[in-house]
């Protein structure tokens, strides 16, 4: 059986950087329900996987008008 690799995980700082939003909208969508994260093993942070990240976009931009003028 081949390994799986193990997912990227971004920190709340990389997430908002590479959606270029603020960390407190990432913080929304995590306790809102929008974006799965864990919690390190302090407790205190959360790691987002990368490839939730692409999907919630990708969503986002299916749900996008075409032509929004």
């Amino acid at each position: 059986m081949a390994a799986q690799a193990a997912p990227v995980l971004l920190t709340v700082a990389e997430t908002a950087s590479a959606m270029r939003v603020s960390k407190q909208t990432i913080y929304r969508l995590v306790h809102g329900g929008h974006l799965p994260a864990v919690r390190t093993a302090s407790g205190k942070s959360f790691r987002i996987p990368q490839a939730a990240v692409l999907e919630y976009v990708r969503e986002l931009f299916k749900q996008a008008p075409v032509n929004p003028r």
